[in-house]
Order: structure tokens, then sequence, then C-alpha cells
């Protein structure tokens, strides 16, 4: 089989393609910058260098795939975050279509259910549709909970504030997490199998806490068992995006996105269809994040 993985060599994508490339399949790696798909293309992938913002590469990109790999990559300098998004995901559908491509595994995310409401999740809901109106393909999207990484960014003010928390996760609000390595390990899973038919979701999650109990795991990782969790008003988390160099546009997203965690809509269709849990806890995501608290 010949895969097409977007995502460069992310924490994703990377181990996504080493599995294939393992498995003895042919892999096309996608990203901007050939440095950093230099260790994937040694283990035996081939090179794709571009941009999935350029419809004409991916079309060269996806061909020959019989499977495709699909993300739509971080991007903080536009001005339109959700615009970005759709235009990705209607690159995707034209090369998908170009290149008569039967399988995709789409990345999506939690809350992927919602057009509007959720912040950037809402952007990846617009390629869920976009990529569903694809005749003849079979699509699998999948979506994980909040990404135990986005804690890293929050080490400094444990180090430095002795707090921790967002405006999501208080008075019990649960908080459905996963693990970049549950989320690759389930598109592989997905990826070699590849034996779904229509268009179908796949939950993915590691582990699900309060805002006190993620507090009480990560502070006691970095020695500060007393470490509390603050629900901060949507007005006091802008403020805190925008110091730390958030874009407006990206900061008033993320802070919609809290909005949708604080609610209960983010999580609402993931509780109606919720999945095994994967074997990867927030005590052992702990470890990496007192590793980013010790660096500052």
């Amino acid at each position: 089989m010949k895969y097409a993985i977007t995502g460069a060599a992310g924490n994703i994508s990377k181990p996504i393609t080493e599995a294939l490339l393992k498995a003895g399949h042919e892999v096309t790696v996608i990203g901007r910058d050939a440095q950093i798909l230099s260790e994937l293309v040694a283990a035996g992938a081939e090179a794709a260098i571009g941009s999935v913002e350029n419809a004409d590469f991916l079309k060269e990109a996806f061909k020959g795939a019989d499977i495709v790999y699909t993300m739509v990559p971080p991007n903080f300098v536009v001005t339109d975050w959700i615009k970005f998004i759709d235009q990705v995901g209607e690159n995707y559908a034209a090369a998908i279509k170009a290149n008569n491509i039967r399988y995709v595994i789409n990345l999506s995310s939690i809350g992927g259910h919602l057009p509007t409401g959720a912040g950037p999740v809402s952007g990846l809901n617009h390629v869920e549709s976009i990529l569903n109106e694809l005749a003849n393909v079979n699509i699998r999207h999948l979506r994980p909970g909040y990404f135990f990484h986005n804690f890293l960014s929050l080490a400094g003010m444990v180090k430095h504030m002795n707090i921790i928390g967002s405006n999501f996760g208080g008075n019990g609000n649960k908080v459905v997490m996963a693990h970049p390595k549950d989320i690759a390990e389930a598109a592989i899973d997905e990826l070699l199998r590849h034996d779904f038919t229509g268009h179908s979701i796949r939950y993915i999650a590691s582990d699900v806490r309060s805002g006190s109990e993620i507090a009480k795991v990560l502070g006691s990782a970095v020695g500060n068992t007393e470490l509390p969790w603050v629900e901060f008003t949507d007005e006091q988390s802008l403020e805190g995006l925008l110091q730390a160099g958030v874009p407006k546009e990206q900061a008033t997203k993320y802070m919609e996105m809290g909005q949708s965690m604080k609610s209960g809509k983010m999580n609402e269709d993931y509780f109606k269809h919720p999945p095994v849990l994967s074997n990867t806890k927030l005590e052992d995501f702990a470890a990496e994040f007192a590793a980013a608290y010790n660096k500052l």
C-alpha cells in the first residue's frame, strides 16, 4: 500500500510514518522543511516539500496514494483562522478527488460536531463537512480529547504564580484529554486496517479529570501538592493569552473553545459515544510536565 501523510514529523505524524514504514509500506511524508523530514527520509520515506495551502502541490503529493492521513497544521500568523482551516480542507478534498483516493483518515477534535462556538475546533467541523461531500470516499474522522501537551504552556504559570487554570475546569467540570502517543496509535490502527466504510467518527481519550484533579496531579509532580486550579473569567483568559504573545485572532478563538468546554457543549457528543480510554493517564504525562517546569 502507498500512504501520504501530512503533518511533517510532528508528535503524531512521525510515529505514524515510522509504523507504516516498519510494516513495509510506501510512505510519502508531507511538510515544509526538508531538514525536519530528513530522519524519516533516511528511514525510507519519500518527502514532498511544500505547503498544504498550495492546492496544486497537494494534488501532486497525493499522486499514487491508496490512503491519506490529513490534519490541519497550526498557523499563528493568519488573520482569519477559520478561513485558513476551511481553505486547507478544500485543498485536501480537491487533492483526494483528483487522485481518486478511496480511504482517508482525518485528524479532527473532540467538539468536531460543533459548526460554530468552539473556536478553532469549529474550523475542524468545517473540514469534516468538506471531506464528507466527497463521493465514493471512505473517511474516518479521529476526534481526540484536549491534548495533554496543551498544559505545558501553563508550566510558567505554575512556577511563577503557584496556580494553574483556564476559563474551564472549575466546579468539577470534566476535561477529556488525550496524549499524542495514543492518538498516533489509533491513527496507525485505522491506517493499517483501513476496513472502515462511509463517513464515520472515532473518539480518542486517555483520561478524564476535573480541573482540581489536574492541578493535584501536575502540582504533585513539581513538588507543589497544594497547587489550586483557578477558573479564570473569559476576560482574564483572553488577557493572559494576549500577554503571552498569542495573536488576538487566535487568543479569541482559544477563549471561545474554553467557553465551549465549560458549558459542556464541547464534550456533549463524546459522552454520547464514549470510547474505551487509552492506557496513558495524567500521572504518566505529569513527568513530561515536570521536565518542562524544571527547565524554566
